[in-house]
């Protein structure tokens, strides 16, 4: 039975098209906003993989400056501040707050789970407006690991009180989605625009259109299952009457 969802925060909650603007004036392209994200989540599995822990805002700036060196640019710090401050400004998607306060009236435990810092996903989240739907936020800078790696999610599951497979983690991110079911959770994916699951991994039991769309099969399996243990319950406090 799964007590706690926990929440991926980048792309899954946050939409990054906010800094689309600013990679356009900076980088003369918008689309180099998805390469750039690219960049750093292939940059954070290298990483991990190579046992050379960064945290995730140092390999975000690292990603940007690979980025202009590609382009031949010559870009100001200034320009480069400006994107990054930017991340901790980021909207959340129009599904998301509705969906979450569903969740929060069906009374499911909900946290954050995010490679960036717990420091900066707080600030994010608090912009965002979606900061007090999560009992706490977690990071995987607390193991200098970043997901998929799968003592993410164990630590994760240790620190909530919870065992892996009483969790499930939501995300957008077919990697994330892999990891957690290597990890030995369950999971929800998210299928937002362009995203799709990764063949080669397993399949999640959940997969939405939306982040409402999940909610909803969240809420429906956690009545299905209570529903199950109250029969269960009846029926053997009758065959012991």
């Amino acid at each position: 039975m799964v007590k706690v969802c926990v929440f991926d925060v980048m792309e899954t909650l946050l939409d990054l098209k906010t800094l689309d603007s600013l990679f356009e004036g900076t980088l003369g392209d918008a689309t180099a906003r998805q390469q750039w994200f690219s960049q750093v989540v292939q940059s954070a599995m290298v990483s991990t993989i190579t046992d050379a822990y960064q945290d995730f805002s140092t390999i975000g700036r690292a990603s940007l400056e690979m980025m202009i060196d590609r382009r031949r640019l010559k870009v100001a710090d200034e320009q480069t501040d400006g994107i990054l401050e930017a991340m901790r400004r980021l909207r959340p998607h129009p599904d998301v707050a509705p969906a979450l306060e569903r969740l929060k009236s069906a009374n499911v435990r909900m946290t954050a789970l995010s490679n960036s810092t717990v420091e900066v996903v707080e600030e994010q989240l608090a912009n965002a407006g979606l900061r007090d739907y999560f009992e706490r936020i977690l990071s995987a800078d607390s193991v200098r690991q970043f997901k998929p790696a799968p003592r993410v999610y164990q630590k994760a599951a240790e620190v909530l009180g919870v065992q892996p497979s009483e969790m499930r983690l939501i995300s957008a991110h077919d990697w994330d989605v892999s990891g957690a079911l290597h990890a030995g959770c369950m999971a929800a994916f998210v299928a937002r625009e362009d995203q799709v699951l990764n063949p080669l991994s397993g399949k999640p039991d959940i997969v939405g259109k939306d982040l409402g769309d999940v909610a909803e099969q969240i809420i429906a399996l956690q009545e299905q299952t209570s529903g199950q243990s109250s029969a269960a319950a009846s029926a053997s406090k009758s065959g012991s009457s």
